[in-house]
């Protein structure tokens, strides 16, 4: 059997691998770039029909490309990202090779680098970088039982309302997946129930600029300024329909009955735990936390940002949020479909090696695994907030090509 033989492999063609595959062809390291099936594939076939970027065209993009024929102020739909990506991998020659699935990586026996078993023959590299990205398999908990009889789906088979069954839906989960399609769900004329839980709520525009605009100015992507944030909450911000701050009591004068965290399932009953109102302050005053150093910032700096005194004014409170429900009879309530907008989680089953903590977490520092030669690229909070964005991911990538760079400055080394 014959081994192709590379420096680097990069695993994955969607925004990591290609923007890996930029530096290190700058840095003239020989590589490959190997994608289980289409460019950007997560972009066309693994979201819903109306999802579009979480920033606007002029930031959420390379250096090198703008998006052409988009408003840059605008939010561009998931398949011009895709094509954007094609676009950008073209003008590249990016050496990719689609329909390749990679099965295992083990490192050799008794010499440096590694083996890489994959659909279409073996590779042998110095370096493999990991850059499948953070939506690799769905999560959601297993509360309600498949004998229910009750339509589940994650929110990454999603296409549109047209293919849920009739009745209500239950949508789990309120980030920016779980809002969107919510909101998507209630206009379609269905009856909604929105499960909110922990989640961090900023203004989509503040005073002219959007906010990716305030996260650079206010040093809010790198996090030097601020106190640290709850981890692991939901991140409500969307681009839909132009980009609108994510409200709640909105989305409830729209029809959207809210509910706290789905917590049990008893015999056709669901149970929300209690806390509701709690999250829904906590997430007004992140919100307001943004404005009140917005405002800060622009007096300090005298910059002449036209006031919004209405950013500042809440929506009346619903009576779903005065009187919060604990429990839903499914059939009673007319509810016939589950869709969990619940994130995901690694899937680095193929990734034999020793980079990962006890909890089998990737375990690195800025992308650099403690097994050399081995890195992760597109995760969240890789280095900072901005990592698995599109803006955020090509820095990253340079910062461990330069220094896949220097390791194969000392391993090629020679005493003279």
């Amino acid at each position: 059997m014959s081994v192709e033989k590379i420096n680097t492999l990069v695993i994955g063609a969607g925004q990591a691998g290609i923007a890996m595959s930029e530096h290190l062809s700058q840095m003239d390291v020989p590589h490959v770039v190997l994608e289980r099936s289409r460019i950007a594939e997560r972009w066309r076939s693994e979201r819903w029909d109306s999802l579009v970027a979480n920033g606007p065209a002029w930031h959420d993009r390379f250096p090198g490309l703008k998006f052409e024929g988009v408003d840059p102020e605008a939010f561009p739909p998931k398949e011009r990202v895709a094509d954007y990506f094609e676009d950008y991998a073209r003008m590249l020659n990016a050496p990719i090779r689609t329909g390749v699935n990679v099965t295992k990586v083990v490192h050799n026996e008794g010499r440096p680098g590694f083996t890489v078993t994959t659909s279409e023959g073996v590779f042998e590299a110095d370096n493999v970088v990991a850059a499948t990205g953070p939506f690799q398999r769905p999560r959601y908990p297993n509360i309600i039982p498949e004998s229910s009889g009750i339509h589940q789906l994650h929110s990454s088979s999603y296409k549109n309302p047209g293919q849920l069954p009739e009745g209500a839906v239950l949508v789990v989960g309120a980030g920016a997946s779980g809002t969107q399609i919510a909101e998507e769900l209630r206009q379609s004329g269905k009856k909604v129930y929105l499960s909110i839980g922990e989640h961090y709520r900023p203004p989509r525009s503040y005073r002219g600029r959007d906010y990716v605009w305030w996260l650079g100015a206010l040093g809010l992507w790198d996090e030097v300024k601020i106190t640290p944030k709850k981890q692991h909450v939901a991140f409500a911000v969307s681009g839909y329909e132009g980009g609108r701050t994510v409200d709640f009591r909105r989305l409830a004068q729209m029809g959207v009955n809210l509910v706290g965290i789905t917590k049990s399932w008893n015999e056709g009953v669901l149970e929300f735990r209690d806390g509701l109102t709690k999250n829904i302050a906590e997430g007004d005053e992140a919100y307001f936390d943004v404005l009140r150093e917005a405002d800060a910032y622009i007096e300090q700096n005298g910059l002449s940002f036209p006031p919004e005194p209405e950013a500042w004014e809440l929506l009346p409170d619903p009576d779903c949020l005065k009187q919060p429900v604990l429990s839903l009879n499914v059939e009673e309530a007319g509810i016939t479909t589950v869709l969990w907008a619940t994130g995901f989680e690694f899937d680095y089953s193929w990734l034999q090696v020793n980079a990962f903590d006890n909890n089998g977490q990737p375990f690195h520092k800025r992308g650099i695994s403690a097994e050399s030669g081995i890195y992760f690229l597109g995760l969240p909070n890789l280095v900072n907030r901005a990592s698995s964005f599109i803006y955020g991911v090509w820095h990253d990538a340079k910062y461990i090509a330069d220094h896949i760079v220097i390791q194969n400055g000392y391993m090629n080394y020679e005493k003279p």
